[in-house]
């Protein structure tokens, strides 16, 4: 069985230069890279496209590299809470690519199968489908999408072990399992790493086979993007 352990969050980033497509896990600030994205800030890395749900808030996650500009692309499903992105995205300073998010998610996983495009009726008839081929299936009009292509896919996850089987929690299990596989390099940022066999194989949710790089992350802040409360009663 194959060790795909690493020894730090830089070692598991290495190879992620200037100009590069980067896939990022993550539901608004549930289930992100968190160690990951802070090294990429840290790295200066820069002119990356990232995919994304969305960016984080302004001084977390994605948005820690928007506020730096070391993003050029941003290819997500909503601004989100994140102001510096608006502001960059109406300004032209980003280039920004709104994608309708089941489509995202099916290109994120359309890529981990190996599969190189799909149809959809999503965005028919708006803006997302202008320039692409349509066909009519049953009476319905889709569009043809196709599978992201990108150099590195970041994910984290709640355990894996050493051969890169991975298992999620809760909600952050998210949009991270259509992307675990769906880069060339797969990086598992994992909160507890164990020996391989001590996973049940019946609770694994992404296989070894797609991850090359995995790591135990550390100081996981778990921010909430907008806490809602029900008012005390008395």
């Amino acid at each position: 069985m194959i060790d795909k352990r690493v020894k730090n969050v830089q070692e598991a980033i290495t190879g992620i230069s200037d100009g590069m497509t980067v896939i990022v896990g993550g539901f608004g600030l549930c289930g992100i890279p968190e160690n990951s994205i802070n090294a990429l800030v840290e790295s200066n890395v820069a002119d990356l496209t990232c995919i994304s749900n969305n960016a984080g808030v302004d001084d977390f996650g994605l948005g820690l590299l928007l506020q730096k500009k070391q993003i050029k692309k941003m290819i997500a499903s909503y601004v989100g809470e994140n102001a510096e992105f608006e502001r960059q995205m109406l300004s032209g300073e980003l280039e920004v690519e709104l994608t309708p998010q089941g489509t995202l998610a099916e290109k994120c996983r359309a890529a981990q199968a190996g599969i190189p495009a799909f149809y959809t009726p999503a965005g028919y008839g708006t803006e997302v489908a202008e320039g692409k081929e349509t066909k009519d299936f049953n009476g319905k009009m889709h569009i043809l999408e196709h599978a992201f292509k990108a150099d590195f896919s970041i994910v984290k996850a709640w355990k894996g072990d050493y051969a890169g089987n991975l298992i999620f929690k809760g909600t952050a299990r998210n949009f991270n399992a259509p992307m675990a596989g769906s880069g060339k390099i797969t990086i598992a940022e994992v909160e507890e790493l164990v020996e391989p066999g001590q996973l049940d194989p019946n609770e694994i949710h992404i296989p070894g086979i797609m991850v090359q790089r995995i790591f135990q992350g550390e100081k996981f802040e778990k921010r909430i993007e907008q806490r809602t409360v029900r008012k005390r009663e008395n």
